[in-house]
């Protein structure tokens, strides 16, 4: 009966798209889109981020359990998002169940089903330029890898001389654990879900929207040997983020048990966000 299930999801949880189909950040991309970017690559300078670092952190905002947090997400409409039109919960159980086809481990299913539960900042007031969308180092040079790089020139940071060198306030091969990433949901749900999951999650939940970097080989300067490690789990769970989107949308009440059983086996019923 397991083995009939296992062929049942790896038929339906195939991927419908071609790679190239996806993250088309171009001037023919939706005006939508570009807005967002514009407003992201301005406003995220290294002072927002060390405010919204000392803000959030302390994670003080609210009690919730996981089940409140998607039922609240389901109203966020991603601006940053070209590749999919489905609600929070659909993109999750997307990508969590194409994990779970190819039989990857539990804590990784989960952590693809939660992936994107972080913004749930957009609930406490935040705009969506500090939710969602690529993410990228502040504190140091602006690389010309970043979708939409030009936008950087209205960024207050991109003048500051300290800023603008490729290390900037960091030492060359200090790891990401010393490097300050622009605010939103990736580092937020990080810091959230550090109690609960494994290290290789908690590299995949912080740096999956890291764009620059895991696809395009940008930063490694800051990296050291143990990030380069744990981004081998990065680099695998985005490939079931991003090409697992297609606009057929999940069997929601039929696979919501299997997610519930899986969430109490890893999380309390309430987290603190």
């Amino acid at each position: 009966m397991i083995d009939l299930w296992d062929d049942f999801v790896k038929a339906r949880y195939q991927p419908e798209r071609k790679p190239e189909e996806f993250r088309q950040f171009t001037e023919e991309a939706p005006s939508v889109v570009k807005d967002f970017y514009r407003q992201n690559h301005a406003n995220q300078t290294l002072d927002f981020v060390l405010g919204k670092e000392r803000e959030y952190l302390p994670l003080r905002k609210k009690r919730m359990s996981i089940w409140e947090t998607m039922e609240e997400l389901n109203k966020l409409v991603d601006d940053s998002d070209p590749d999919t039109d489905l609600s929070q919960t659909e993109h999750a159980l997307q990508t969590a169940e194409s994990a779970r086809a190819d039989g990857q481990p539990r804590w990784f299913v989960l952590a693809a089903f939660l992936h994107d539960t972080g913004k749930i900042l957009s609930s406490f007031g935040e705009p969506q330029w500090c939710v969602v969308g690529d993410t990228f180092p502040v504190g140091c040079a602006f690389s010309d890898r970043i979708v939409y790089h030009d936008y950087f020139r209205a960024n207050p940071d991109w003048s500051r001389d300290e800023l603008r060198t490729e290390c900037g306030i960091y030492e060359r091969g200090c790891g990401l654990r010393s490097v300050h990433m622009s605010w939103g949901h990736d580092e937020y749900l990080y810091h959230v879900m550090k109690p609960y999951l494994p290290e290789e999650a908690l590299y995949m939940l912080r740096y999956h929207s890291f764009y620059p970097c895991h696809k395009e080989g940008a930063y490694q300067h800051l990296m050291d040997d143990h990030d380069r490690e744990m981004f081998q789990w990065v680099r695998e769970f985005n490939k079931y983020d991003l090409y697992s989107k297609s606009h057929s949308k999940p069997d929601t009440a039929a696979l919501m048990p299997y997610y519930r059983d899986l969430a109490g086996e890893f999380l309390p019923g309430q987290i603190q966000w």
